[in-house]
């Protein structure tokens, strides 16, 4: 299976399939159609139903093969790739039995090593692909969309296994945060699904943050410095201010696990007008109700100084604890350990410090935990695959479709 999973890998990291936040369409880049034409075309290969609608939501069936009714269970994957680096032109490179020495991506002077990425060490003897260092390998999330494709043609290939109904979907801009904004989950119709866009061996995350983005803006008043002394408001000294008055070990490079954090993202401006994007995130939605309350108290605090409030706020959630809508749903985890444990894999499930596709389709009535890939280093030029642990993430969801069936015969 290995090297069927190179093979197609390969081919699905090199079609260029970036996202654009800038973009008001759907797929939010036309490129996006051009695997979700090949994915179509291989799904109808296997024999399989497929429907896409003109928002770039690719779904398919595989039948029952029990003659008894069963949920359908649904497994998801993204096929766009991150705006945040290059994705032309991506030069995948494959290296067998990773012995742990550092590896040059190809003729640029970035190295691969377990010094700066110490999770290295887990792929020991692994065969792994990698970039060349120009590009991001797109293994977020083609890694995923390979998992479900090869796990598909596993249970048609053999048939002795016992499945109930499999419902598969390929979706855009997963990286843009609106995967699910058009999701239609009344179509693609499953009692419950799993997003394969994890990264290391054992991850099973049924909890995530809850979030929200906040933006700051800061009116001045721009004087001649030459006479501006009671009369200038410089704007960008306002963001600082704002900004300083938040907690300062409350941002992402100073906590962990549960613990949440204020996130400044971009701050623009000059003396006249400045702007300050934040993202804000927590697990415990009281304390996520809190953070946003704090931003709306310290504009206020700021603005008692000045006549004419100089600084605005405005705060939009973006999506909740997925946690929330899944632990009322503990046979989906319960399934998905059961899988887990056939294998030898022990779960992680350490909860997602990020967003996935389930956070939203949790809360639209979908239960969506999120399975590993077997990638790491996300969203940029230092992106790899285990092809070993893929491998793994393939009889996962094979095992998690034969659950299916024994779970309900048991209940």
């Amino acid at each position: 299976m290995k090297s069927q999973i190179i093979e197609r890998l390969t081919r699905y990291v090199t079609i260029d399939t970036q996202s654009d936040p800038e973009s008001t369409t759907t797929p939010s880049t036309a490129k996006q159609w051009d695997l979700l034409r090949v994915l179509e075309s291989e799904l109808q290969a296997f024999g399989l139903t497929t429907d896409v609608d003109d928002n770039g939501y690719l779904f398919a069936t595989l039948d029952s093969n029990v003659s008894y009714e069963l949920p359908t269970v649904g497994f998801l994957a993204h096929v766009d790739t991150s705006p945040d680096f290059n994705a032309t032109n991506v030069n995948p490179q494959i290296i067998q039995e990773y012995d742990g020495t550092p590896i040059k991506l190809g003729d640029t002077n970035r190295v691969l090593s377990q010094e700066t990425f110490p999770a290295m060490k887990n792929v020991e003897g692994h065969t792994l692909m990698i970039t060349d260092g120009t590009s991001l390998l797109g293994a977020d999330d083609k890694a995923g969309v390979v998992e479900i494709m090869e796990a598909l043609k596993y249970l048609i290939d053999h048939p002795e296994i016992k499945h109930g109904p499999i419902r598969v979907g390929f979706t855009p801009d997963e990286e843009i945060g609106r995967g699910p904004h058009k999701f239609d989950v009344d179509r693609f119709n499953a009692a419950f699904a799993f997003t394969m866009d994890g990264s290391e061996l054992g991850e099973l995350q049924y909890e995530s943050f809850n979030a929200a983005e906040a933006i700051v803006t800061a009116y001045g008043v721009n004087v001649h410095p030459g006479s501006a002394k009671n009369a200038m408001i410089n704007a960008l000294s306002l963001g600082h201010q704002y900004h300083s008055l938040l907690p300062q070990n409350e941002v992402p490079e100073r906590t962990e696990g549960y613990e949440g954090f204020y996130h400044l993202m971009q701050f623009n401006g000059d003396v006249e007008k400045a702007s300050l994007h934040y993202i804000i995130r927590d697990h415990d939605s009281k304390n996520f109700d809190v953070r946003k309350k704090h931003m709306i108290e310290l504009k206020e605090t700021i603005n008692d100084h000045f006549e004419d409030d100089p600084i605005t706020v405005t705060i939009n959630d973006q999506y909740y604890n997925m946690g929330e809508q899944i632990n009322q749903n503990p046979h989906v985890i319960e399934i998905a350990k059961r899988a887990f444990n056939n294998l030898d894999i022990v779960p992680n499930t350490d909860p997602i410090r990020g967003g996935t596709d389930g956070s939203q389709l949790s809360f639209k009535g979908l239960p969506t935990p999120n399975i590993f890939t077997g990638c790491a280093n996300f969203h940029g030029p230092f992106e790899y695959a285990s092809i070993d642990v893929m491998e793994q993430a393939v009889h996962v969801v094979v095992n998690i479709a034969q659950e299916v069936v024994h779970y309900y015969e048991e209940n």
